[in-house]
């Protein structure tokens, strides 16, 4: 398939996980924010690899990863049966932690800010 073709593939398979992983119920997906970032798709459609960003929860993302990993089979069942596909790809949910990267990077920013000496006045 043309990258163009895996990229639009990615893009509706995304909005197809988001679909269905909204609607599970597990307890351990109850509580703070789930948000699907990114999906990548290999060239042979074997496997998707599918980054979550979780947050407000203070036990951290772990027990939602795992949720997640346990319901795998059953998203690629509904995703196969919604797309309209023979095979669906085997889904592995990842931790995106680019939310906390970026906050980490503004952060030393900021404090990079305070140390700096004010600037000199310039006389005309």
């Amino acid at each position: 398939m043309s990258e163009k073709t895996m990229g639009r593939l990615a893009q509706d398979m995304k909005r197809e996980v988001i679909g269905i992983v909204s609607h599970l119920k597990d307890p351990r997906l109850e509580g703070g924010l789930l948000t699907v970032t990114r999906l990548d798709i290999t060239s042979d459609l074997d496997v998707a690899k599918v980054y979550v960003s979780v947050l407000g929860r203070p036990e951290g993302p772990k027990a939602a990863l795992d949720a997640l990993n346990h319901s795998a089979g059953h998203v690629r069942t509904e995703v196969s049966r919604k797309m309209h596909i023979r095979k669906a790809p085997r889904f592995i949910f990842y931790e995106d932690d680019s939310a906390a990267y970026a906050e980490h990077i503004n952060q030393v920013i900021r404090e990079l800010h305070q140390n700096d000496p004010p600037a000199p006045e310039s006389a005309e």
